[in-house]
């Protein structure tokens, strides 16, 4: 079945405040964290393209390469990633029939698990990715989940939609491990490390 038009939507309004700085702005390779996520989802050929942000929102359009975006801002970011979900359902094009969600701060999202994923979804009206360690984000969900997702409160709230559908959840096998993001220092420094680890070995 084909997916129809296709939204992928970012969430990058954290606050940060366990690493106590914005980390969208965080370096990695030449741009920054979330620079490299919008690029990578850039690269994934979808029909619109929004990201909405919360924390640093000025700093962020300032420093951030956003172009092929539609930018939401969610003040009230603070209430867990939910609340920009519910900000930038507004913005969804009225063609979409897939939304898929990705992480601002999982700048390894490889463009072509994407496609094995938005591909594999067919009917069901949720599909997650199946890494070889568990399942993961990206996240991709039928307009017929858009009022749920809209209705959800806290920051897990994604996630226990997805046991509440369970026996709708389509896993689709990708290729990798679950995508490492980035909550505290330490997590910045391993990413940083596996990703050198990884350069040196190509």
């Amino acid at each position: 079945m084909s997916p129809g038009f296709v939204t992928g939507l970012v969430l990058a309004a954290g606050g940060s405040r366990r690493l106590g700085e914005p980390k969208q702005l965080l370096a990695y390779g030449d741009s920054t964290l979330l620079g490299t996520v919008l690029s990578r989802v850039r690269a994934c050929g979808l029909d619109q393209r929004l990201c909405v942000i919360g924390g640093a929102a000025q700093r962020v359009r300032a420093s951030v390469d956003l172009s092929g975006f539609e930018v939401i801002e969610n003040p009230g970011f603070g209430e867990g990633c939910s609340s920009s979900i519910a900000a930038a359902l507004g913005a969804v094009d009225k063609r979409a029939r897939t939304l898929v969600l990705f992480l601002g701060d999982q700048p390894e999202v490889a463009p072509a698990n994407v496609a094995a994923l938005i591909a594999g979804r067919g009917g069901a009206p949720i599909a997650a990715c199946r890494y070889d360690d568990g399942r993961g984000h990206p996240l991709a969900f039928d307009r017929s989940l858009f009022g749920e997702l809209g209705a959800m409160h806290g920051d897990k709230a994604v996630w226990k939609l997805l046991d509440r559908h369970a026996e709708r959840v389509l896993e689709v096998g990708v290729a990798g491990t679950i995508p490492r993001d980035v909550d505290t220092r330490e997590e910045y420094e391993r990413l940083l490390a596996e990703s050198a680890g990884r350069r040196q070995l190509r």
